[in-house]
């Protein structure tokens, strides 16, 4: 992921999106460069509108927070261990109702 936001880093600073800028950025934050990305992300940009792609990028972020809406909305480890003894008593009731 990192790879990509260097080249989006570098195409809002308006600096070309080649393999020696994206190396640069990604070491400069510290992260350690696997060039065999690095040439996977330029060859794979090389045909793309970036400025297209990002008008296009809302929509999928859109959906994409969706799920993490949904995730905020489940219980605590807390709550979690405070249902988790209904459960087991449920679970006890039925199992000794079906041997008597």
């Amino acid at each position: 992921m990192e790879y990509v936001y260097a080249a989006l880093l570098l195409h809002k600073l308006e600096k070309e999106v080649n393999e020696a800028n994206v190396s640069s950025v990604v070491k400069a934050s510290g992260a350690e460069v696997n060039e065999a990305q690095v040439k996977s992300l330029v060859a794979a940009l090389a045909d793309v509108n970036i400025d297209e792609a990002v008008k296009a990028a809302p929509v999928a972020v859109a959906a994409a927070a969706a799920p993490a809406a949904d995730a905020a909305a489940e219980p605590t480890a807390k709550e979690k261990k405070k249902e988790e003894p209904k459960n087991e008593e449920a679970a006890m009731e039925g199992l000794s109702s079906l041997f008597g």
